[in-house]
């Protein structure tokens, strides 16, 4: 579909999850790129494609100008995920519809039937329970983990990384209805750059907080989150745990670890000089933790394609670690196992180069006959083994209680 195809504009608002489940939600090959439960601003898209093996998308031109659309940022093009081994699978968009919560309109792309069955959608359905499960199986104990920080503070100490980003999985037997999980995963744990894309037996349902590359207008910026703290019902305590992240020296230096690194990453492919830290070390809240974030853009250098940057800044360095090169040998050796769809990044390419990818973190992988959960922490110097390994029991909690499953015991 070209990206100079005219949008039909819908007479109503629509919510996207009733349309979603409408349209879309027995589609083979579907999408829900969601901005959260109840948004007031950003957007929401869902429609389906066909799945696209070739590189498309990655040749596109990252420098090219968009023109301001009130339909919206994406008009058209690729909707997929990367791996954190960098393998590609991505859907050419044949029909979708886009929603802008912030006005509360609603376009379709495509063609006019699709606007109508749009206007026919019932309301959704109440979410179900899911199925209970028992406890995930880990791939590595909290004792085996514990043994990895040692292992991870041992390099560093031999100078061979500054910073490691150690992940493990959980995995949870038995056949899922992956639209039921993301439903469920979105209302627990909602952020502005959730998202369920479906293809084939694969399914990603991911409530990601961390967005990893926006590209507009020739322009490149890149979120690194660096930091966590769980959240409290008591408004006090919680106060407290933001400012405990705030003021942490450990976490403040392993989030400048990373912006550095971006900031190396994106000077590969963008004019000197035009590298910045637009936010340092700002606290995030979302549902079940509060997130340290940082912001670093640049302007990309003319001609440079979808491809170049993201082989310039793949994996995410919050995913990697610093040195970026070592620590992914490091960490390969002792996580034993590729990290597949986790630790790589989904979202939209657009015809005109423009981009909005997220980390694959916070996330469910849902497969034929299994879905699992990838979480992890990043390990310096100064990390306390047991409030390592109570991190990834945090991040892993919401995604595998989505799958009705609980962390096994030690995490």
């Amino acid at each position: 579909m070209p990206h100079s195809a005219s949008p039909f504009t819908l007479p109503r608002w629509i919510d996207p999850e009733a349309a979603f489940l409408h349209l879309f939600a027995d589609s083979p090959h579907a999408f829900w790129l969601d901005a959260g439960v109840d948004a007031d601003t950003g957007w929401s898209w869902i429609g389906e494609g066909r799945p696209d093996a070739a590189a498309s998308p990655l040749h596109r031109d990252a420098t090219a100008p968009t023109t301001a659309q009130e339909a919206g940022p994406f008009r058209g093009g690729w909707v997929g995920w990367r791996t954190y081994e960098s393998e590609t699978t991505f859907l050419r968009v044949e029909r979708f519809l886009a929603f802008d919560h912030a006005s509360r309109r609603v376009f379709a792309f495509g063609d006019a039937a699709l606007a109508a069955r749009a206007l026919d959608a019932p309301f959704a359905p109440a979410v179900a329970e899911p199925v209970r499960r028992g406890t995930a199986s880990a791939r590595i104990s909290p004792a085996g983990y514990t043994e990895s920080i040692a292992a991870c503070r041992d390099a560093i100490r031999e100078g061979f990384a500054y910073q490691l980003c150690l992940t493990t999985r959980f995995t949870v037997a038995g056949a899922f209805d992956a639209v039921e999980v993301f439903r469920r995963l979105r209302r627990a744990s909602g952020s502005h750059h959730a998202g369920f894309i479906r293809t084939g037996d694969v399914a990603l349902a991911s409530a990601s907080p961390e967005r990893f590359l926006e590209v507009r207008d020739g322009r490149v910026h890149t979120h690194p989150i660096k930091g966590t703290r769980p959240r409290s019902q008591d408004p006090a305590v919680d106060a407290a745990l933001v400012e405990d992240l705030r003021t942490d020296a450990k976490e403040r230096a392993e989030n400048v670890m990373i912006v550095d690194l971006m900031r190396n990453d994106l000077s590969r492919v963008c004019e000197p000089s035009s590298v910045g830290v637009d936010r340092l070390l700002e606290v995030e809240t979302y549902p079940h933790v509060h997130q340290l974030v940082s912001e670093v853009s640049g302007r990309l250098v003319p001609g440079t394609t979808v491809g170049d940057l993201l082989a310039a800044t793949f994996p995410a360095g919050s995913m990697t670690g610093a040195p970026k090169e070592s620590a992914m040998q490091i960490l390969a050796e002792l996580e034993g196992e590729p990290r597949g769809v986790y630790a790589g990044a989904f979202g939209w390419v657009g015809d005109d180069g423009a981009a909005d990818l997220a980390m694959v973190i916070r996330s469910v992988v849902i497969e034929a006959d299994a879905a699992w959960v990838g979480a992890g922490g990043g390990i310096t110097w100064r990390s306390v083994a047991a409030s390592e390994v109570a991190e990834v029991g945090i991040k892993a909690r919401a995604p595998l209680a989505a799958l009705g499953a609980e962390v096994p015991p030690g995490w």
